[in-house]
């Protein structure tokens, strides 16, 4: 059974997160499990603000998405301290993420004996970009 780990805000749902699990999930394969973790809110700050949306809507949230095994909290914004203790064979990485943090992921996949899958950002999937949008600071088309 293949573990796959992958983690988010889920500050404003969109189809980026959807697509991202799925495609987790369909890595885990059909006896595989998906494990999401969300991030507190101390943790999404020491990045970003505040969300908008409680942990504990987010956590639902997260929880009612069908591709999703378990829900977990990360309580940093690196996935690490949580990657260590449940150990899965693959961590879910972004591009948005910067390099330094891609390959600190690889060095303790690695250790363990995972790997780590990196996917595109879309920038038009974008939470920040929503908010921007509905508070008329509208940088996409």
């Amino acid at each position: 059974m293949k573990i796959v780990y992958s983690y988010y805000v889920l500050d404003l749902v969109h189809k980026g997160h959807l697509k991202m699990m799925e495609n987790a999930k369909a890595i885990a394969g059909k006896d595989g499990k998906l494990i999401v973790g969300i991030l507190t809110d101390e943790a999404v700050m020491e990045k970003k603000p505040r969300p908008i949306i409680s942990f504990d809507e987010r956590f639902d949230l997260a929880n009612a998405i069908k591709f999703v095994d378990l829900v977990v909290a990360q309580e940093t914004y690196s996935p690490l301290p949580n990657v260590k203790k449940i150990k899965p064979d693959i961590l879910m990485e972004s591009t948005s993420h910067t390099d330094e943090a891609i390959e600190n992921a690889r060095e303790v996949m690695e250790s363990i004996g995972g790997e780590v899958i990196v996917i595109p950002y879309y920038p038009s999937q974008s939470s920040t970009n929503i908010k921007n949008k509905i508070n008329g600071h509208n940088k996409t088309k």
